[in-house]
């Protein structure tokens, strides 16, 4: 109990000399929240059209109104923050995992094959990617699903993941503990999961975080297209609607800023949590660690 309360209270310290993480970690706990304890007291029901009745304006019985469809904007809202976040989670997950196998890879053991994934991930880095995503879903046939809008995103969310760790581990791999671990016979994998990996723990989180952020900005990119899952009510596809139906001319501001304000909280809350992690992976940042 007492090495309990001694960690939480070395938490709380650290946490008072790094805000920004503490404050990135609480925005995005908010957003969990919102979604999480929002879908038990609204019902996800209200989210679908002819729910109510449609362009009423912000009321008791519709607190951020209604669209055109007759959807309760904050059931759309409350329900489209968890599927936003998935893709954001899911998509980044897969690029962290892709962009570790490959960076391990690459600046682990060098030669023709760091020569190759390095050359890789600059050419596809100079494409403009939203682009090529617009390409790659509008080649798709039929209605895009919330799975497939994962893993079209996560698909060209792995080049800067691999970039980075390739780089930390060339400066890691010469070390002496390095070295050592070499001499005592441990082979490349166990000194790749076993050395390298835990000293980089604070750097992959940092990565984690950074890929989803890009996983979100670009599926919110695709759907104010009209390019995600239309079914969904999705942040990105509740403002590509609300363009559509020009709600901003009409002055529902309820429909659009909602979702929009929502949106920056994501983005500032993932900038502060990677900057908060940086401050703990590089020294040169580190404060009274």
């Amino acid at each position: 109990m007492n090495a309990l309360r001694k960690r939480l209270w070395g938490a709380v310290a650290y946490g008072r000399r790094n805000p920004k993480l503490l404050s990135g970690v609480g925005l995005i706990l908010a957003l969990v929240l919102f979604w999480s304890i929002g879908s038990l007291l609204v019902s996800p029901t209200r989210a679908e059209p002819l729910a109510g009745l449609p362009s009423q304006s912000p009321s008791w019985q519709y607190l951020l109104g209604t669209d055109s469809h007759g959807r309760d904007l904050l059931a759309v809202i409350m329900v489209g923050t968890g599927f936003t976040l998935r893709i954001g989670l899911s998509a980044g997950a897969i690029g962290l995992g892709i962009g570790m196998i490959l960076g391990f890879l690459s600046g682990y053991y060098g030669g023709l094959l760091d020569t190759v994934i390095k050359g890789a991930a600059d050419v596809l880095l100079t494409l403009p990617l939203l682009a090529v995503l617009v390409v790659v879903v509008a080649m798709m046939p039929g209605v895009i699903s919330l799975n497939v809008m994962i893993l079209v995103v996560a698909s060209l969310s792995w080049m800067l993941p691999t970039r980075a760790i390739r780089a930390q581990v060339l400066t890691m791999r010469e070390r002496a503990y390095i070295q050592v671990a070499r001499l005592s016979g441990m082979n490349n994998l166990e000194v790749i999961v076993k050395e390298l990996m835990p000293n980089l723990l604070p750097y992959l989180a940092a990565c984690f975080v950074g890929a989803t952020a890009g996983a979100v900005l670009a599926s919110i990119g695709l759907e104010a297209l009209g390019l995600g899952p239309q079914h969904l009510p999705t942040l990105g596809m509740t403002i590509y609607w609300a363009i559509s139906y020009a709600a901003m001319l009409r002055g529902m501001w309820w429909w659009w800023a909602p979702p929009a304000v929502i949106i920056a909280l994501l983005f500032v809350g993932l900038f502060l949590l990677t900057a908060g992690l940086d401050e703990i992976a590089n020294p040169r940042l580190r404060r009274g660690m």
